[in-house]
């Protein structure tokens, strides 16, 4: 009794309530006695590797090689367990099949002569493989990762050793027997699959799923099916959030860039979003208009569009552009607030000197054809206009699939999140220029830091739940709007999005975008230290981990900031961002032994990875190595089965002391 001596009876009647509810879960003495050892074993195990990735933009394929080949960490595995005992082409193929088990199967089937002899080697060495990747859970952990059909198979190839010659026989007739049933190759499959889920514990999405790549809603399918993650809404986010609650701005904002990237897929054959009305128009109203600068930024070399297909998407591009400008201008009258002023830009036109007059001064146009703007009244939307963007805002607020994504960013995400003393958010956290924290108005009242981010997700939930009747609902469906590209939002924090002056003014000057102070002062500690400190991060290697910024590699800006306190991890996921960061894509991961960040090189394509074994060529380096290995016990998970310790020691005492009796089985 010498351990329960810190718990009295007083404390035991304090809680009486709460243990006789948990009494029903453990109703013996012997039921809490075995759930506290068994709790106690896992706090000694160690901690579970994380990854973090960060601005995906759509970019599928490399998105879900990266979580097949866990970073890279599969290979290392390969390579340790096999070292010289296999040819480097061997553990390539067993690499390759691990990632793509289905795909690689069927290509070794129509050339392997041998296949009952490649079936009993390649289980042998599958089995090793996940033995080693299993080995720092609870076997009941494992076992609730396991496919029901082969789970009891797998049990006993897991946890008997083959060195046993008493065993070796009992294993051999297994293996043998899975070969003789036809079963092999579904095997195989389960156990790949098996060894991906159990080398990632878990994944951090830092922001920005959607954006320019091809499947957005492909990367969403894949996580709203993944069996442990979160993920800190980024701007696109954010907007496609918006645009699915019905806001008109974010659905002009988000066609947009679809358009501007020429990605149609992901809205028509992702979402099913009728893009007929929108392209009818824009065929009609700009046929006689090059619509130069609205050509879709897209590898030549990769193109699949025709030229006919592509001055559509330019024509559709200009006349969504328009559009956005004008709903836009609509938000900005109803909220002065907002101090956006600055973004109605429609009425600076000289439509008959074709330039741009701001402040007395001129500025050239690159184009100067509106036919649907009335230089007196430049902000309203014609008939045409206003039916489309009717017919838009019904095409999205009805997509089930759209709906479905939406329910799982809604419920596995959040603006920022603190995990074992790392605090994770997408963008910005806006300071003022002396490094303090900023106060932002929301409907009259100053938020800043934890407070701010807290009030964002709240009006984020507002605007897409909330009925009508809400009296909240007006104000956070506009607001999810400035969330884009508002200079106080810490999902953009910029002093204006010069979109209009990108598209039609010569002078690059007004393209300028100036970031908020958080993007320069976040290479301080005492700065990274008070933000931290502002949201309850503890810990003695603690760090804040960011994306939104590409770091730019290639010019030799490091992704690690203020002496290793802050981490940026945006490197380039986007093929569009690839030239300026030299790379394609960061994963930090997190284990037992510390940090390391894994530089990604650009990904070839899923049919190369399987026909050809090409990876992803990963640099990693050591961000930070822990003086001892972490186990569960220092994480927050441990944290909370400490407390559950505590309270099974509290329940043992009271079936012990006769203040709750103990129930029969």
């Amino acid at each position: 009794m010498k351990i329960y001596k810190q718990i009295t009876p007083e404390i035991i009647t304090q809680d009486l309530r709460y243990l006789e509810l948990l009494s029903h879960s453990f109703p013996t003495v012997a039921a809490a006695s075995t759930e506290i050892i068994n709790l106690e074993a896992i706090l000694n195990l160690p901690k579970g590797t994380e990854h973090y990735l960060a601005d995906l933009h759509g970019e599928y394929e490399a998105f879900q090689h990266v979580l097949r080949n866990a970073s890279g960490a599969i290979k290392r595995k390969v390579n340790e367990i096999f070292g010289n005992t296999l040819r480097e082409a061997e553990k390539k193929e067993l690499c390759t099949l691990i990632y793509y088990p289905a795909e690689k199967l069927q290509l070794i089937k129509e050339t392997e002569k041998d296949l009952v002899d490649w079936y009993v080697i390649t289980l042998n060495q599958l089995v090793r493989v996940c033995q080693n990747v299993s080995s720092k859970y609870t076997r009941s952990k494992v076992r609730k990762a396991l496919p029901e059909e082969f789970s009891y198979i797998i049990q006993e190839l897991l946890h008997e050793s083959s060195m046993d010659p008493n065993k070796q026989a009992y294993i051999n007739v297994i293996i043998s027997t899975i070969i003789d049933t036809n079963r092999a190759d579904d095997f195989i499959i389960a156990l790949c699959n098996l060894i991906q889920r159990l080398t990632i514990d878990m994944l951090h999405i830092l922001g920005d799923i959607f954006d320019r790549g091809p499947g957005p809603h492909i990367i969403m399918d894949t996580l709203c099916h993944y069996h442990n993650f979160d993920i800190q809404w980024g701007n696109h986010d954010i907007l496609w959030m918006g645009a699915a609650a019905g806001n008109d701005c974010c659905i002009a904002n988000l066609l947009r860039l679809a358009m501007r990237y020429g990605n149609l897929s992901a809205l028509e054959d992702g979402y099913g979003i009728n893009l007929l009305p929108l392209a009818t128009f824009a065929m009609e109203i700009y046929a006689n208009d090059p619509c130069s600068q609205f050509g879709p930024r897209i590898d030549k070399a990769n193109n699949s569009y025709s030229d006919k297909t592509l001055r559509l998407i330019a024509q559709m591009h200009k006349a969504i552009s328009v559009i956005q400008f004008k709903l836009e201008a609509e938000i900005i009258r109803r909220h002065p607030e907002f101090e956006m002023e600055d973004r109605m830009l429609l009425h600076h036109i000289d439509f008959d000197r074709k330039v741009f007059t701001l402040d007395g001064k001129d500025y050239v146009m690159k184009d100067c054809s509106f036919p649907t703007i009335d230089p007196a009244d430049p902000y309203k939307l014609t008939e045409e206009e206003q039916e489309i963007v009717t017919k838009l805002h019904h095409s999205f607020t009805r997509s089930e699939k759209l709906r479905k994504h939406m329910k799982c960013l809604f419920r596995y995400g959040c603006m920022y999140n603190v995990c074992n003393s790392n605090l994770l958010f997408h963008a910005s956290m806006p300071l003022n220029e002396d490094g303090t924290l900023k106060e932002i108005e929301i409907l009259g009242k100053k938020y800043k830091g934890k407070d701010l981010l807290n009030r964002v997700g709240q009006l984020i939930r507002t605007a897409y739940f909330a009925d009508n009747d809400n009296e909240e609902k007006p104000f956070a469906m506009d607001y999810i709007w400035y969330l884009w590209c508002g200079k106080n939002s810490p999902a953009f924090d910029k002093s204006k999005m010069a979109t209009f002056e990108r598209y039609f003014l010569e002078d690059k000057e007004t393209h300028k975008e100036i970031k908020g102070w958080y993007y320069i002062l976040r290479d301080r500690e005492d700065v990274c230290d008070m933000i931290m400190d502002e949201f309850g991060v503890e810990g003695e290697h603690r760090h804040i981990i960011n994306g939104h910024v590409p770091v730019k590699a290639v010019k030799g800006e490091k992704p690690i900031k203020a002496n290793g306190k802050l981490m940026v991890i945006d490197g380039g996921f986007s093929k569009a961002y690839q030239p300026e960061t030299g790379i394609a894509g960061y994963t930090l991961v997190y284990h037992s032994r510390g940090f390391q960040l894994v530089q990604h090189e650009p990904f070839t394509s899923t049919q190369k990875a399987i026909e050809e074994g090409q990876d992803i060529k990963s640099t990693t380096q050591l961000v930070e190595l822990s003086s001892q290995r972490m186990m569960v016990k220092d994480t927050d998970k441990g944290r909370e089965l400490m407390i559950q310790i505590e309270d099974l020691k509290k329940l043992l005492v009271a079936y012990r002391t006769g203040l709750i009796k103990e129930k029969s089985l």
